[in-house]
């Protein structure tokens, strides 16, 4: 199993448990209406530089082709309260700031093999981070992150037909079809 498939298989098990799902369920309905960011063209296109890190194109599409960028600017705005919002764009320049530590120089202008190395280090950080935290200590921002490129491209057009197996409009159920090893995740069910 490569890298993409099982990101694709834990995608698909923990999409109940990511950050974003309550904005899935409530259909984006923040109880504030006070919105705090306000993302620049180069805001996203750094994320879309992340996003693409994180799941690079291979034999599918990667993230930067499903816009996961733009995804985030779109759900943190709209869906995120305003300390969520706080916590998220601080945490661009803090892995901005991390990449300048470990790198001698920003995200951008690190190779992709530093920006790789870059966000094991941070997802190391984050998810020691939420094992040790308290139930009211917010979310680490690289989680944040990591969760809305996951979600944003599994539900992108390139994700769905491209990187998961997609029936348009499928048949009749049945809830037992044999598992070859090496098939896709449905994104339609």
């Amino acid at each position: 199993m490569n890298r993409r498939e099982a990101i694709s298989s834990v995608a698909l098990l923990l999409g109940g448990t990511i950050l974003g799902a309550e904005a899935f369920l409530s259909g984006c309905k923040p109880k504030t209406d006070a919105t705090v960011v306000s993302f620049s063209a180069d805001d996203t296109s750094f994320l879309n530089e992340v996003a693409e890190t994180i799941l690079p194109a291979t034999s599918t599409p990667g993230a930067k082709e499903a816009k996961v960028g733009e995804f985030m600017t779109v759900i943190v705005k709209d869906c995120y309260e305003p300390k969520e919002q706080a916590i998220f764009m601080e945490g661009i320049k803090k892995l901005d700031e991390a990449s300048k530590k470990k790198n001698g120089k920003v995200f951008l202008e690190s190779t992709p093999a530093q920006r790789h190395d870059l966000l094991v280090d941070l997802d190391k950080e984050q998810k020691d981070y939420q094992k040790n935290k308290k139930k009211e200590d917010p979310t680490h921002y690289f989680r944040m992150m990591k969760e809305l490129t996951l979600w944003g491209y599994f539900t992108s057009e390139p994700g769905a037909t491209k990187a998961l197996r997609y029936v348009a409009v499928p048949g009749k159920y049945e809830g037992c079809i044999p598992y070859k090893k090496g098939d896709k995740a449905w994104a339609t069910s």
